[in-house]
């Protein structure tokens, strides 16, 4: 089994108080049915309200940018660490996130580090 980072993007604006609580029943009931199956992790939530900083240091010097990396109206609104045998089964378990409804999933392995 490989590890895969599934990372959701999210944008809250259009959404009402009853859609995102119905987003929240969805995510507990998929997160519920991962564990059952083994294949569940982690997960974890962004602070969507929080400031957002880039830190650069590829030039030798940290440079701190205000703002995500990107300009988009979407924030990174979570992830979750899977456990599936190829990236096909990851993707299959990305498509089942709430958030692929209404945002983008980006799905990739989680490398090993050996320290």
């Amino acid at each position: 089994m490989t590890e895969y980072l599934i990372a959701f993007n999210v944008e809250w604006a259009d959404h009402t108080v009853e859609e995102m609580r119905e987003r929240s029943r969805a995510v507990r009931a998929l997160v519920a049915e991962m564990k059952a199956a083994g294949v569940f992790t982690f997960t974890g939530g962004m602070d969507l309200a929080a400031p957002v900083f880039s830190v650069d240091a590829s030039s030798g010097t940290p440079l701190f940018t205000d703002g995500p990396f990107a300009e988009t109206k979407e924030q990174l609104g979570g992830y979750y660490i899977v456990e599936a045998e190829n990236l096909d089964e990851a993707v299959a378990i990305a498509a089942r996130i709430p958030g692929a409804r209404t945002g983008s999933i980006e799905v990739r392995p989680v490398m090993k580090m050996h320290m």
